[in-house]
């Protein structure tokens, strides 16, 4: 690529107003180098340039590096203007805010320029002066009656990335409009370099008081367990072994390697949970200590897996949908009736469907929202449990609206302890759920793309010739729009929900079959598998 006079000049007003010294400096060489004619640099100025990050309800994700398509503190410094401008515009003005950080490069630095702008724009800010879990600072914004919250963290996106959460006085993480609103209220900020900052936020830590509601939670009385654990270089080993120690369990091992905050994420090639290879080292450490369970955080510690030992002596971790109805189940079993009545547990339309049939039979209601925890924390009174496929749960939504990995590993391992003194696993729960409610077995297919536009085209061709059997199955469809781009396909135990990744540039199909269970659980489970298989097959010939 060869660098056009468009391009420089709009490199050249970007550093005239960028207030730091560093990615001033970082950028001028990208286009020195771009106009010394090095067709790479000209390539890379290009998409630095081709920002601005987009504001969503998932605040801000991107890589640390100059320019508007990338987090840095010029970026951070007009987003967090815009939010200030939101904010007033909704009768906040000089109201209470909350900033939080996780160990990512750039973190501390972002979080103290939003604290500045905030404070130079009128806000009671209050900041946390060390790199804590994102549930701390969903539950400091309900704890403290703050109209506003804001994490710095890319959660468990690649090392080089960072982010800006956004949470709204609910204590939830922000819904439309009001994305819309503040990505408009972005760009009618000043340049960065003349927005004001000022210092002054007060430094608090609400650590111990999240630590004591943590130690509330229904774990009943048993405490003989063994954890094998990992924060994956992530802020949360210190907090998780915290919470054991609050809550009585003293048998944790953590993965000693990923332990330590580490923005490099040296040991792991993308640290996900969810992704291959990610829990290696928890595994292998599981087995050697003979633990009952191991669990996975993810960097930010919002995420929370949960490994097994199989009945061979293999260790694996759980589906997502797994430990959600797993957790979801037992949540349900501790509910005083007699204080609430009338229960409410939430999944996603892309989760597993045996939540609903758990929540019939113990007489509670059930709700189904769009992906995302923003949709879950409010999908009504007298919530108790949500969870999502994507390993996020929230066991505590009295004290936490958001997915919680610190109390879900928390409360996981009360449980698993008053399994172990019965002479019982999660995996017998999980067979006794199966037996009860039918074989529901969950996968996904995931599509990458490098052109945006062809999951459009993609959502296009279902819709327009949508397939008539999925599986072996007749299937119909139901289209979400104009609420969500999202696809469903059901029939007859067979489920697939396709829509396009808020946070990747991928498509992801959602697939379920569930399978009753009249004799052998064994065979129902293989039965359900090769139908799965066979489901899998044709959605990928679909998205071909």
């Amino acid at each position: 690529m060869t660098l056009n006079s468009t391009l420089r000049d709009a490199a050249y007003r970007w550093i005239a107003d960028d207030p730091d010294e560093h990615t001033r400096t970082e950028l001028q060489e990208v286009l020195a180098n771009a106009m010394g004619g090095d067709a790479a640099a000209a390539g890379e100025l290009a998409d630095r340039m081709a920002g601005p990050l987009e504001f969503g309800t998932a605040g801000l994700r991107g890589p640390v590096r100059a320019g508007p398509n990338g987090m840095n503190v010029a970026v951070v410094t007009r987003t967090t203007a815009g939010v200030a401008e939101w904010l007033k515009a909704h009768g906040h003005a000089g109201a209470l805010v909350v900033i939080g950080r996780d160990a990512r490069h750039g973190s501390e630095a972002f979080a103290t320029v939003a604290a500045e702008v905030l404070t130079a724009a009128g806000f009671d800010v209050k900041v946390f002066g060390r790199p804590l879990p994102t549930p701390v600072l969903a539950f400091a914004v309900g704890r403290l009656g703050a109209v506003a919250g804001i994490q710095i963290t890319a959660s468990h996106n690649p090392p080089a990335d960072n982010g800006y959460k956004l949470y709204d006085a609910t204590g939830g993480q922000i819904v439309p409009p009001s994305d819309g609103e503040i990505e408009r209220a972005i760009q009618a900020a000043p340049a960065a370099v003349s927005v004001p900052r000022a210092p002054g936020a007060e430094v608090v830590d609400l650590l111990d008081r999240y630590l004591d509601e943590v130690a509330t939670l229904p774990m009943g009385s048993e405490r003989t367990v063994r954890v094998a654990a990992t924060a994956l270089h992530g802020v949360g080993a210190e907090t998780l072994r915290a919470a054991f120690e609050r809550a009585g369990f003293t048998d944790l091992h953590l993965v000693a390697a990923q332990e330590t905050p580490d923005p490099e994420f040296p040991t792991v090639a993308f640290p996900n949970p969810e992704e291959p290879g990610a829990t290696d080292l928890l595994l292998a450490l599981a087995s050697e200590v003979d633990a009952d369970l191991a669990i996975a955080l993810d960097p930010d510690a919002d995420r929370c897996a949960l490994g097994v030992r199989e009945r061979d002596g293999r260790w694996r971790m759980l589906r997502g949908d797994e430990t959600g109805v797993l957790l979801g189940a037992y949540v349900l079993s501790t509910v005083d009736r007699t204080v609430l009545p009338d229960p409410l547990v939430a999944t996603t339309i892309v989760s597993s469907s045996m939540l609903g049939e758990i929540a019939k039979a113990e007489g509670a209601r059930y709700a189904e929202t769009l992906t995302g925890f923003k949709w879950l924390v409010r999908a009504g009174e007298g919530l108790v449990f949500a969870y999502e496929e994507a390993l996020g749960l929230c066991v505590n939504p009295g004290f936490v609206r958001d997915k919680d990995g610190i109390a879900a590993a928390t409360l996981a391992a009360g449980y698993t302890a008053r399994l172990k003194a019965e002479g019982r696993t999660p995996l017998d729960v999980l067979d006794e759920l199966a037996r009860r409610h039918g074989v529901h077995l969950t996968d996904q297919v995931s599509l990458r793309v490098t052109d945006l536009a062809v999951r459009g085209q993609l959502m296009a061709k279902v819709r327009e010739t949508p397939p008539a059997e999925l599986g072996g199955v007749a299937v119909t469809l139901t289209d979400l729009l104009p609420d969500a781009d999202v696809l469903r396909l059901t029939g007859e135990g067979v489920r697939v929900v396709v829509r396009p990744s808020g946070t990747e540039p991928k498509l992801k199909a959602y697939l379920q079959v569930v399978a009753p269970v009249t004799d052998s659980l064994a065979d129902a489970r293989a039965a359900a598998q090769a139908r799965l298989s066979a489901l899998r097959q044709n959605v990928e010939e679909l998205l071909a």
